[in-house]
């Protein structure tokens, strides 16, 4: 594994699991915000398969970091819409994977 990923991989996860708390505390609402529910599942996926083409040295990280950033960039601004701070700590850790993500493609 690049040794240069340690910091990304450490976004990865923080956003994964930000994105898991976000979606279960989204799901006990009486009328459930389902946009913000699809992305953290979408986003919480993506960031785990990164994980893992990373630890495996996929030859397509590349191609799977700009999918993550797409998707972390649209559920960050999701979750920022919403007053919960379940949403609002999503929406960050969601941004700061992006932006660590976007830091390995240049």
């Amino acid at each position: 594994m690049n040794a240069d990923y340690k910091s990304c991989l450490s976004a990865l996860e923080r956003c994964k699991e930000a994105c898991n708390v976000c979606y279960h505390a989204c799901l006990k609402k009486e009328k459930p915000m389902m946009m913000c529910i699809e992305l953290d599942r979408e986003c919480a996926e993506i960031c785990s398969y990164a994980i893992n083409a990373m630890e495996r040295s996929s030859k397509f990280v590349h191609q799977i970091l700009t999918l993550c950033v797409h998707i972390c960039e649209m559920c960050g601004t999701e979750c920022h819409a919403h007053d919960q701070q379940h949403c609002k700590d999503c929406a960050k850790a969601c941004f700061t994977c992006a932006e660590e993500c976007r830091l390995l493609l240049t």
